[in-house]
């Protein structure tokens, strides 16, 4: 009977650690599936530390606003575009941001066409802008009015017609550093939807987002940057900090508020302009600095090959065009050539030197040797004077 009563108690207790543990495990990947749908948490410690804390006027000396447009089916901005469905490899920055925008974890900011202003009376509202746009939603679980959410599918997102972006990019001199800086401080997804008669996509921008508020998720996203490496190396963050984008300028911050384009309608003037504030941003770090010699040179073969090419003339740029390094050269060929005259003068004086001393030699004279005894004393005597 006790028997019994024992087996019956340990099969309770089975039972009962097996229930549990099922209870565990269920739990445990409700948890896992509720992270995944929910996305990495980011603390505010975290957020801190990806933000870049913008410098004071007291330390810069000088700032340019430059507008660009990064075209992503060019160059390495299509890190920015691919896979254009979430995958094994990740999701897409345009993703990244109409989940954050659902979830109402950043805030977005109407396109104003060059008067861009990131305050609250321009914060855009989540419904309006996925209506505007047609794309599909459903209120999220969990949203209210104070803190609205909503669940789009996945193939809903537009993210094929995202062909480009604008960014805000800041060129700053810092003062404390004594360096040039640039940062990019906000981003504009732009869609390129065709109309109901077919024809060429219109490009649309849809908003502005601060690249602070997005930083920290962009930063667990890591993209290819080269089709002959395939291992990821650089998340989203570091392609926009070490500038690995590549666009045009189609606007600098003016006070008439207007782009390049309508300041140059000729082709020709506009892509003048472009190349010119290119080369502008570039020499001005470099024209901080005294240049080496190397630098000096350099710059007088590109003078001296500007001016031969305006006359028509042929220049060949290995040779020096520094006029000490040319005279230096020169007294060094003069040198060269006395040096040459003179040792050639030389050779032949001793050549004929050699040929004055060279003398015909006669045969010696063989003299008879007397037998007598006189004649070897006075030989004796001869040898001792």
């Amino acid at each position: 009977m006790k028997t019994l009563k024992l087996i019956f108690a340990m099969l309770l207790v089975s039972t009962i650690s097996t229930a549990a543990s099922a209870q565990v495990v269920k739990k445990n990947d409700a948890d896992r599936k509720a992270k995944e749908e929910k996305g990495a948490a980011i603390t505010g410690r975290q957020q801190s530390f990806y933000e870049v804390k913008e410098a004071s006027d007291a330390d810069l000396q000088w700032m340019k606003v430059i507008y660009r447009k990064l075209d992503l089916t060019k160059g390495k901005n299509s890190a920015l575009y691919y896979p254009e469905e979430p995958n094994a490899d990740g999701q897409s920055l345009f993703f990244i941001i109409m989940r954050l925008l659902a979830d109402n974890k950043i805030s977005a900011y109407e396109y104003l066409d060059g008067r861009e202003m990131f305050t609250d009376d321009y914060k855009i509202k989540v419904a309006e802008m996925l209506d505007r746009f047609h794309i599909m939603y459903s209120p999220a679980k969990g949203s209210t009015d104070k803190n609205p959410k909503f669940s789009i599918e996945d193939a809903d997102i537009p993210g094929n017609e995202i062909l480009s972006y604008y960014i805000i990019e800041r060129w700053e001199f810092d003062t404390r550093s004594n360096q040039m800086k640039t940062r990019v401080d906000a981003l504009c997804p732009v869609l390129h939807r065709m109309d109901e008669f077919g024809g060429e996509a219109i490009p649309y921008p849809m908003f502005w987002v601060k690249l602070n508020d997005i930083r920290p998720f962009m930063a667990q996203q890591y993209v290819f940057t080269d089709d002959d490496n395939n291992l990821p190396r650089h998340s989203l963050d570091d392609f926009f900090k070490l500038n690995l984008y590549t666009g045009e300028i189609y606007k600098t911050k003016n006070m008439r508020n207007q782009s390049l384009r309508q300041q140059f309608p000729e082709d020709k003037d506009y892509k003048h302009a472009q190349d010119s504030i290119e080369a502008r941003l570039k020499a001005f770090n470099k024209e901080l600095w005294v240049p080496s010699r190397e630098e000096l040179q350099a710059r007088a073969e590109a003078k001296a090959k500007l001016e031969a090419e305006q006359n028509g003339e042929d220049v060949d740029t290995t040779e020096a065009t520094d006029g000490k390094d040319q005279k230096k050269e020169e007294k060094k060929s003069v040198k060269t050539k006395r040096g040459s005259k003179s040792a050639d003068k030389k050779d032949d004086k001793k050549s004929s030197q050699k040929n004055t001393k060279i003398k015909e030699r006669k045969p010696k004279e063989t003299k008879v040797k007397s037998s007598s005894p006189a004649a070897g004393t006075r030989s004796v005597r001869n040898r001792k004077k």
